[in-house]
């Protein structure tokens, strides 16, 4: 009896959910410097980590970062237009951090490691 396998998810749909993936610990990473109001984390994520994100997808994940313990935010007046949200990491946010960089740096580079031949291949 064959086994019949699912056909392959395109690989725009594989990108996506890598992306997804990695976004918790992007923001994170990006607060390591300090406070950013959410708009500026829209903007480096795109700018610095190539992750165009949709602000339904970012302002929900800071409201659980923040209900997990990981950020804290708070209302600052702006010189112009209206208050902005800021966020900054806890004590606990720089600890998660912290250990989701080590457990990257190993994941990431095993996987390298088994996409070698493939680099050596492509050359």
């Amino acid at each position: 009896m064959a086994i019949k396998l699912a056909p392959a998810e395109p690989l725009d749909k594989w990108e996506v959910q890598l992306r997804k993936g990695c976004l918790e610990l992007a923001i994170l990473a990006l607060l390591w410097p300090g406070r950013l109001y959410g708009l500026e984390i829209l903007r480096q994520l795109a700018d610095s980590a190539s992750l165009i994100v949709p602000e339904g997808t970012v302002y929900p994940l800071l409201s659980r970062l923040k209900a997990e313990g990981l950020l804290a935010s708070e209302w600052v007046e702006a010189d112009a237009g209206h208050p902005r949200k800021y966020y900054r990491l806890t004590d606990a946010g720089r600890r998660r951090l912290r250990q989701m960089t080590r457990f990257w740096s190993d994941f990431s580079a095993n996987l390298d490691d088994l996409l070698a031949p493939l680099r050596r291949e492509n050359r």
